[in-house]
C-alpha cells in the first residue's frame, strides 16, 4: 500500500496536530493495509473459492478490493446500520453484501461463522496478519516525523490501535497511544476506568466506524499493554471535527476519522507533537452535507 501522507492542521489548539492521512487509501481507509495482508499471506488454497468478513463498511472495502484482483468472489456481513456510500462501494467493487440485525452482526464477527457462508475468513480485528498489516502505520510515522508525543486513533475493534501501537513500542517507545471512542459505544474507556472489562450501553450514529457495546475478549490485555488512555468523545465534537477537517484543511473525513481531532482539540492528546490517524473518509454526502450546515445526523 502507498505510504499515507502525514499534514499539520494549522488551528488553534493545546498541541501541535499533525494528520496522517489514510483517508487518501485507494478504498478511502486504512483498512485496505490489513485486508490486503491478511489475505496476500494465506495459501491459494484457502482463497480460491472466495474470501468474506464481518464489516460495517471500510474492512468490506478491503476484502472486496484485494479479492476483485485475486479474482475470487467476495461476501460482507454487514450491521442495518452500515452507510450507503459504504454498501455501494461493496458493490462496485463486485462484493456481495448480507445486511444483519447488529446484535447478528456482532456475534457473527465474534464467532467467525455465519451460516451459509464458506471461504476464508478475514477477521477485521483479530487477525494477527491484518494487526501487523495496520501497524505499518505506526512504522512510516516513525520514518516521517520525529518526536511524537502521542497518536490519537479511533477505537473500534481495536485492530488499528494495537496494530500501531505495537510497532509503535518498538520504534518510538516513548510515544503515548490514546484511544478514541463515541460516547454512544465507549466499552475500552468504561473498561480502563474500572480496571476490568465492562459491557455499555451502545447506539448506532454517524460515527459507524468506532464504538460498540463491549470489547473482544483477546483485546483487553492488548489494551492494557499498548495503550495509554482512552476518551469518549461526544457526537456534537465528532461532528465539529469533520467540519474542521472539510473546511480548513480540504479533508474529507467520516465520523470515526473525526474522533482522534475532536479528542486533540480538546486536550486529551496532551501538549507537544500530537499526530491524529484519519482512518477513513467514506462518509455518505447527506451526513457531511448535514454536518457543514452545523447539525449532527441521527
Amino acid at each position: 500500500m502507498p505510504t499515507s501522507p502525514l499534514v499539520r492542521l494549522e488551528v488553534d489548539a493545546p498541541c501541535e496536530i499533525w494528520l496522517k492521512l489514510e483517508c487518501l487509501q485507494p478504498i478511502g481507509s486504512f483498512k485496505i493495509r490489513g485486508a490486503t495482508s491478511a489475505i496476500r499471506q494465506a495459501e491459494p488454497a484457502e482463497w480460491r473459492d472466495g474470501v468474506w468478513t464481518t464489516s460495517a463498511g471500510n474492512m468490506a472495502q478491503g476484502v472486496c478490493w484485494v479479492a476483485r484482483e485475486l479474482g475470487v468472489p467476495a461476501t460482507v456481513v454487514a450491521p442495518d446500520h452500515a452507510p450507503r456510500a459504504k454498501l455501494d462501494a461493496v458493490e462496485r467493487l463486485g462484493g456481495r453484501t448480507i445486511t444483519v440485525p447488529w446484535d447478528t452482526w456482532w456475534e457473527t464477527m465474534e464467532n467467525g461463522a455465519y451460516p451459509g457462508l464458506a471461504g476464508f475468513f478475514v477477521h477485521p480485528v483479530l487477525d494477527e496478519h491484518v494487526m501487523a498489516g495496520n501497524g505499518v502505520i505506526g512504522l512510516e510515522l516513525a520514518e516521517q516525523l520525529d518526536g511524537i508525543d502521542a497518536v490519537l486513533m479511533a477505537w473500534g475493534g481495536g485492530g488499528l490501535t494495537t496494530g500501531v501501537a505495537s510497532a509503535l513500542a518498538a520504534v518510538s517507545p516513548a510515544t503515548r497511544v490514546i484511544a478514541c471512542e463515541p460516547e454512544t459505544g465507549a466499552p475500552l474507556t468504561a473498561s480502563l476506568a474500572a480496571g476490568a472489562p465492562v459491557e455499555v450501553d451502545y447506539r448506532p450514529s454517524f460515527v459507524d466506524g468506532a464504538g460498540s457495546k463491549a470489547l473482544l475478549a483477546p483485546m483487553w490485555e492488548r489494551a492494557q499493554r499498548l495503550v495509554s488512555a482512552a476518551t469518549a468523545v461526544t457526537l456534537r465534537d465528532a461532528a465539529e471535527a469533520v467540519a474542521l477537517l472539510a473546511t480548513r484543511a480540504r479533508v474529507v473525513a467520516e465520523g470515526a476519522g473525526s474522533l482522534p481531532v475532536a479528542a486533540a482539540l480538546a486536550g486529551h492528546g496532551g501538549g507537544g507533537r500530537v499526530v491524529c490517524v484519519v482512518s477513513g473518509g467514506n462518509i455518505d454526502a447527506e451526513r457531511l452535507a448535514e454536518i457543514l450546515r452545523g447539525g449532527v445526523p441521527g
